[in-house]
């Protein structure tokens, strides 16, 4: 069965490698992924939990790599994984980042839209970041 999705993406002037480096690192998710992170990130038993808008979440990225994969799942409070595609492509000088948001089953459309709206903010926040530091 596949799931309706939508692409949201940003472009940011800074170096490809610079943004995967930061936005795949956990730990750095407090400061530009509010729609997944309330508070710090803590690295418990080698799984990083953190406080979302959901609950307390376990999120598990891919491992490091040289494709700008920055693919994440998170594992729900009732234990559903939701696994969250995210690239980030050299584009020039900078990049594009593009992040996938998937309707899961029994979503409704005011849910996605809202997922959507957070992704949206959240890379948002990553590209004022990301030009800012440079």
């Amino acid at each position: 069965m596949v799931h309706e999705s939508v692409h949201v993406s940003t472009q940011i002037d800074r170096p490809a490698g610079d943004v995967y480096e930061y936005a795949s690192n956990p730990a750095n998710l407090p400061a530009w992924a509010a729609g997944l992170v309330h508070q710090d990130v803590q690295l418990v038993d080698g799984q990083w939990v953190v406080d979302s808008p959901m609950g307390r979440v376990v999120v598990a990225f891919a491992r490091p790599n040289d494709f700008g994969i920055v693919d994440h799942d998170v594992t729900l409070p009732d234990g559903e994984t939701v696994r969250n595609p995210m690239r980030v492509m050299p584009n020039g000088d900078g990049c594009d980042v593009v992040f996938t948001v998937r309707r899961r089953p029994g979503m409704s459309e005011t849910d996605l839209a809202g997922d959507v709206d957070a992704v949206t903010a959240d890379l948002a926040a990553l590209r004022t970041l990301m030009e800012r530091v440079s």
